[in-house]
């Protein structure tokens, strides 16, 4: 059973101009018209949400186009998918430092922040940089 692109759209909230792109790219196919309106295979929604999690993820599109096998089906290179996992972690972990070093700063009580060694240390932490000599 085909899907009409309105269809997509509305399950996916991904606008029809995109589906357009995604299919100029390679990422999905279309299985024909029914008029002048693209009808997708249902295959086509996990093939969006693979997408949208890549690119979140911060896979470029062609990063992802090599995701799929010629015929729509998935073949994730595993190792790549550790490493963007660890770049994640590492990405993480370095917002919360600046998360904490964040809300530390606005309940702080020192005069100024730069007096106050728990917010020295998040700042040093956050941005890799030694603040003393």
């Amino acid at each position: 059973m085909n899907v009409d692109i309105g269809e997509v759209v509305a399950r996916s909230g991904v606008p029809a101009s995109t589906l357009r792109y995604y299919e100029e790219r390679h990422l999905i196919r279309s299985t024909g018209r029914r008029g002048q309106r693209r009808q997708f295979a249902p295959e086509v929604l996990p093939q969006l949400a693979l997408i949208a999690v890549g690119r979140t993820a911060g896979f470029s599109l062609d990063e992802i186009a090599r995701m799929f096998t010629a015929d729509g089906h998935p073949a994730i290179d595993r190792t790549q998918l550790t490493a963007k996992a660890d770049d994640l972690d590492h990405t993480i972990a370095r917002l919360t430092t600046i998360s904490d070093a964040l809300r530390h700063a606005a309940a702080c009580p020192a005069p100024s922040h730069m007096q106050c060694p728990t917010f020295r240390t998040l700042l040093a932490q956050a941005s890799g940089i030694a603040l003393t000599w």
